[in-house]
């Protein structure tokens, strides 16, 4: 089966922030996304779960899927929404059988 070569891009973000992610995503061209709860992890701040917060919101995994020539757009966008809060993008290389989806 043929493959087509996709971007992976994660945004792990605090939940409040999710709303305003996903629209600036939206107003960059991003036609699907995946949100995900985040139950905990360790970073530079050590250890967290959910239970240990002060409030329940908690963090957010916003996931996309993208043509490769579209990614710079995605993260600009991304960027001026995380860069003065909690956040983590990350971007790996995949491999999609739907390219038209894309």
């Amino acid at each position: 089966m043929q493959t087509h070569i996709a971007k992976r891009v994660e945004i792990v973000i605090e939940a409040p922030l999710e709303r305003r992610l996903t629209t600036a995503l939206t107003k960059a061209g991003v036609t699907g996304y995946t949100i995900l709860p985040v139950l905990g992890g360790s970073g530079r701040s050590g250890q967290w779960t959910l239970e240990g917060q002060v409030g329940r919101a908690g963090m957010v995994s916003v996931v996309c899927l993208i043509k490769p020539e579209r990614l710079d757009t995605l993260l600009e966008a991304a960027y001026r929404v995380v860069e003065k809060h909690i956040g983590v993008v990350s971007i790996t290389d995949a491999h999609v059988v739907r390219a038209e989806r894309f």
